[in-house]
């Protein structure tokens, strides 16, 4: 039995959809922060109680009425979801729908966003999980940004390269070398072919490698493998560190030495990003994030944040490169939802695509473009599927497929630079290279001792796991 409007200010406990958070015939205005939650509600509460649950916790709302509702527009500051749907195939799931009003969020501020959305709202005892799957961040929010440090476009203007897929390489192991046999791998990758190097998520400075020494020892290699090659070449050398003043030191440092790229971890926080950002557009330096930690609250499908909304915030944060998957290395990624995030990070306007996971529209104001990094089990065997599923402004990070070569780290960097040009030019030609993909490598390594070794050595080697993280629909074929 609903209560009378008279019991609106009636002490006591209200079910948040009778306290105004459920509004099934609200339309969400331009200029709203729109989020999709996977919901699923503990049993015996309502999916449209749950909804306004959601939208009540993550806004105005708390346990009960409060009277200080009353000194405020309060309607105008409360959150309102606005439709409920079941997932399908899947009971007791539903998607809520949920607006958000553009004056609860801090200008150009992604900690206080995500404060706002995921804030407190994940462990309410009403929910037996929550998953954020997706937010459309209007294009009034997205001008308060200044997006990424450099964008896809002057990364290239910057490195000179264009037309194919950037290549790179993680140091390995990498953890336990001295610096100065670091240096040798960076040197002999990138006197291979490579474009870039990169320091892993873990390394910053530990007792067998300071980080001083490091940045010394693989700016020498990088200027000695562009005075051999007459490239541009690259090492992300990490910055990450305990402290922004450290943090800072470390990225100077870089630049003095004449670095083009520094890197930074996800798990600095999305204020230390936003800073290392605007350094990084300062300084003229290109910014690679490592999306260290993501897993922890991306990859299960019930409960957390989809990597979509972390792309999103990233964009915004300002980052040039970000870690987006591969879809055929060791690492979790559907092919669809994996379409989706490149998608995200790369278009100026995305549409909503179900069968991709993208839930709304997203207009990005020609915001640059965050260039997605392909790392994690991959080699140069899988060069026609990576093009395919990843397009060419991507950079294609082969670490083990790199390093592991038999003839050597030079010897497998330049199997990687011969098998993408391969690729790259039988794609202008015209030619189908999924279908024809391991033809045309094929071909190429009559001409490549350093690729034919590792097409015998790699080229077998798949990592064929059913991914966690799916899209609910898939798409249906269409009669002739």
């Amino acid at each position: 039995m609903e209560r009378p409007v008279s019991d609106r200010w009636s002490a006591g406990v209200i079910p948040y959809a009778e306290m105004g958070y459920w509004q099934p015939d609200y339309v969400p205005r331009e200029t709203d922060v729109l989020c999709a939650f996977r919901v699923t509600p503990q049993d015996g509460v309502p999916p449209e109680e749950a909804g306004a649950a959601v939208a009540g916790e993550s806004s105005t709302a708390t346990w009960t009425l409060v009277w200080t509702d009353r000194l405020t527009a309060h309607e105008h500051y409360q959150a309102k979801c606005y439709r409920v749907e079941a997932v399908p195939g899947t009971p007791g799931q539903y998607i809520a729908w949920i607006a958000y009003d553009l004056d609860l969020f801090e200008e150009g501020s992604i900690a206080n966003l995500t404060s706002s959305i995921i804030g407190n709202v994940f462990g309410f005892k009403a929910l037996r999980a929550l998953r954020l799957e997706d937010m459309r961040i209007p294009t009034h929010y997205v001008k308060t940004y200044p997006g990424p440090a450099h964008g896809i476009v002057m990364e290239r203007e910057y490195l000179g390269k264009y037309g194919r897929p950037l290549l790179g390489a993680t140091t390995k192991p990498k953890l336990g070398l001295s610096a100065r046999n670091y240096g040798r791998v960076v040197y002999e990758a990138l006197r291979g072919g490579l474009d870039f190097t990169k320091d892993d998520e873990n390394i910053n400075s530990q007792p067998f490698m300071r980080w001083r020494d490091r940045y010394l020892f693989c700016m020498e290699a990088v200027n000695r493998a562009q005075a051999e090659t007459g490239e541009i070449k690259g090492h992300y050398l990490n910055v990450t560190a305990a402290t922004m003043e450290q943090m800072y030191e470390r990225a100077d440092f870089a630049r003095e030495l004449g670095s083009v790229i520094v890197m930074i971890d996800l798990t600095i926080g999305y204020t230390a990003i936003q800073s290392m950002s605007n350094w990084a557009r300062r300084n003229g330096v290109l910014l690679h994030l490592h999306r260290a930690g993501h897993g922890t609250y991306t990859r299960q499908k019930t409960h957390g944040v989809s990597f979509r909304v972390i792309a999103k915030w990233m964009r915004l944060a300002g980052v040039d490169h970000i870690h987006a998957g591969t879809v055929v290395g060791k690492l979790e990624g559907d092919p669809h939802v994996v379409a989706g995030f490149y998608d995200t990070l790369r278009l100026d306007h995305v549409s909503a695509d179900p069968v991709k996971g993208l839930y709304f529209d997203q207009d990005w104001a020609s915001l640059p473009g965050v260039m997605p990094v392909a790392s994690g089990g991959i080699h140069a065997g899988q060069m026609h599927q990576l093009l395919h599923h990843l397009g060419e402004d991507v950079v294609l990070q082969f670490g083990g497929g790199t390093i592991g070569h038999p003839m050597g780290i030079a010897a497998g960097a330049t199997a990687n630079r011969v098998a993408v040009e391969a690729m790259i030019k039988a794609r202008n030609e015209g030619r189908d290279v999924i279908a024809e993909g391991e033809a045309i490598l094929k071909t190429a390594a009559q001409r490549s001792r350093e690729l034919d070794v590792a097409l015998a050595t790699w080229g077998d080697i798949t990592f064929d796991y059913a991914s966690t993280d799916t899209p609910d629909v898939v798409a249906t074929p269409t009669g002739v």
